[in-house]
């Protein structure tokens, strides 16, 4: 299970960097700002300090350290030389130097007019360090220093740390006192706050080998982050439940909560892989115009040469020739290779701009649709209809998984079309792979209530990449889930085809394909890009499973019939043992 590392943690996350981005610009942190807004706006100071101050108020760690670390070998007096060690403390805390973050805030003298912030910090240095007794004795000296009321923000975080402290130190009647606390002080509507909470309590239980009390909260977070948006509380919710269960022996239910921790570790690494792919066309982009100015600028190169050749006297007439049939060769040579590249660039271009149209017309509706859930799912919130707040939540999955399956084909047909895709075919045994997929996309259909029944020969072996074969079956089993309405039926079935080939069939009963729109998907076999009528029904996700089904020397076959469900065999060539 976590344990003590888990917590500290948490403590940086959310009992210490909460409490700072929240009260900026209230309660102490906000008398803090104004004290450095009034000292660089009244006094003449040398740049580099209020550079330091600048850097600090917008977050620039590593910037706010070096001009803080100037400014303090030209200081001149004990305020500022306090502020400097306090600031430069707080960067060297985001930059992981916590020796160097203790020895700044063990520099600041005692008359510092916001000790407050010094021992906060210094107990949150302590706390990170393993220094449990010293972090103790600075968090209560601020507790019991009397200067006004003090904020909520802070109370938590100070609690929330002091319970982790004792929790460390195995005083577990303490442990439980400051989380206590620290429950108090959450708003009901703090769902987020009451998760953490709660998973302290239930790791403190559980340290004892209170069982029954542990699980029971470790349930509940379970169940809040199930209805909650944020994909971390969920991943972590989902792997201490699967933990739990592994500890009780039940390993069924445990395997199911790795499941669905995989499916949120996913979906963070897809997030991620997206903005990643977009910041690489961003790059793209730029290198492609830094590529026409330097053509130009040889073009005007070319252009001045040949003008100049043309003042020759005609003294120099023979030479002048030479010279210039010599460039006349040099230019038909760059010529022809302009033209090779402007095929290449041509059929870049169009491959970008089909990508770009699906991104701006496939995106728009799930995003703005997943916008909805998310007001409607506020509007319940309020309500607190916890039913209701199930249904949407469920909805915006199914809407958020839809919208990544839409970025992956996307992701995967520019690896594809660029080359980057890697693919080898091997021979493997063809039902794990059918059973792995199908695996993936159980969730989706019971939550619309489809059955997904399987009829799979194991003695098949076949010769295929394997991961391109699943980005197939993944767009087909997608398109037979969307289509197929509630309660419906999918069917998934493999065997032999022929004597050196295998099939793999999968049929519906949902809405079936019109003639037409089933004629231009059958035709897609030796279609490119730049024909295809995305209007009229075909999508990248077919044009990308008959591109690597092609890849894998396979067949692709569709035959449906509106209203009466649409069956799917894919041919492939078959394995040798």
């Amino acid at each position: 299970m976590y344990r003590y590392r888990w917590f500290i943690i948490w403590c940086m996350l959310f009992g210490c960097n909460s409490a700072n981005s929240q009260s900026q610009k209230t309660g102490l942190i906000g008398l803090f700002y104004d004290h450095l807004d009034q000292y660089c706006n009244e006094k003449t100071l040398a740049s580099d300090f209020c550079n330091a101050v600048d850097f600090y108020r917008s977050h620039q760690r590593d910037s706010c350290y070096i001009y803080a670390s100037r400014a303090l070998e030209t200081t001149n007096t004990q305020e500022q030389h306090d502020i400097l060690n306090y600031i430069q403390g707080v960067s060297a805390i985001h930059k992981n130097l916590y020796t160097k973050a203790l020895q700044n805030m063990n520099s600041i003298s005692e008359h510092f007019k916001f000790s407050e912030l010094k021992d906060l910090k210094l107990g949150e240095i302590y706390l990170i360090l393993e220094n449990y007794d010293q972090s103790i004795q600075y968090y209560k000296k601020w507790l019991e220093q009397d200067k006004g009321v003090k904020d909520d923000i802070f109370l938590k975080a100070a609690y929330h740390n002091l319970g982790v402290s004792y929790l460390h130190k195995k005083e577990y009647d303490l442990t439980e006192k400051y989380f206590s606390k620290e429950l108090a002080l959450i708003k009901e509507k703090d769902t987020f706050s009451l998760i953490i909470t709660k998973m302290d309590f239930a790791n403190a239980y559980y340290s004892q080998y209170k069982d029954e009390e542990a699980i029971a909260l470790f349930k509940e977070c379970y169940q809040l982050a199930s209805i909650f948006h944020d994909i971390k509380l969920k991943q972590n919710t989902a792997k201490n439940m699967a933990v739990v269960e592994k500890n009780r022996k039940r390993y069924q239910e445990s395997v199911d909560y790795y499941i669905e921790y995989g499916k949120w570790k996913d979906s963070i690494w897809n997030r991620d892989r997206i903005w990643e792919l977009t910041e690489k066309d961003k790059q793209l982009a730029i290198a492609q115009k830094e590529q026409e100015i330097r053509l130009q600028d040889e073009k005007i190169k070319r252009q001045k040469t040949q003008r100049n050749g043309l003042i020759i006297g005609s003294s120099l007439l023979l030479l002048f020739i030479g010279v210039l049939g010599y460039f006349y060769k040099l230019l038909i040579g760059k010529k022809k290779l302009i033209t090779e590249q402007k095929e290449q660039l041509d059929i870049a271009n169009t491959t970008k701009d089909y990508l770009f149209s699906v991104v701006s017309h496939d995106l728009r509706s799930p995003v703005n649709a997943l916008r909805r859930q998310h007001e409607k799912l506020l509007d319940h919130i309020a309500e607190k209809d916890l039913l209701e707040i199930k249904k949407t939540a469920d909805t915006a999955i199914t809407l958020t998984e839809s919208t990544s399956h839409l970025l992956n084909n996307v992701l995967h047909w520019s690896l594809e079309q660029s080359e980057q895709l890697f693919f080898e075919q091997e021979t493997y045994p063809l039902k794990p792979i059918l059973e792995h997929v199908i695996n993936d996309y159980e969730y989706l259909a019971t939550t619309k209530g489809i059955a997904l029944n399987t009829a799979l020969d194991a003695s098949i072996l076949v010769t295929v990449d394997k991961e391109s074969l699943k980005i197939i079956l993944r767009n087909i089993l997608d398109n037979a889930i969307k289509y197929t309405k509630d309660e419906g039926k999918i069917t998934i079935t493999s065997g032999n085809h022929a004597t050196d080939k295998c099939y793999i069939e999968i049929k519906d009963s949902g809405t079936g394909i019109p003639p037409e729109i089933l004629a231009k998907i059958n035709s897609l076999h030796d279609i490119t890009t730049d024909k295809i009528d995305r209007s009229k029904g075909v999508g990248l996700g077919l044009l990308l499973c008959h591109t690597l089904i092609k890849k894998n020397n396979g067949q692709i076959l569709f035959d449906s019939k509106p209203g009466k469900g649409t069956r799917i065999r894919i041919v492939l060539p078959k394995g040798i043992d």
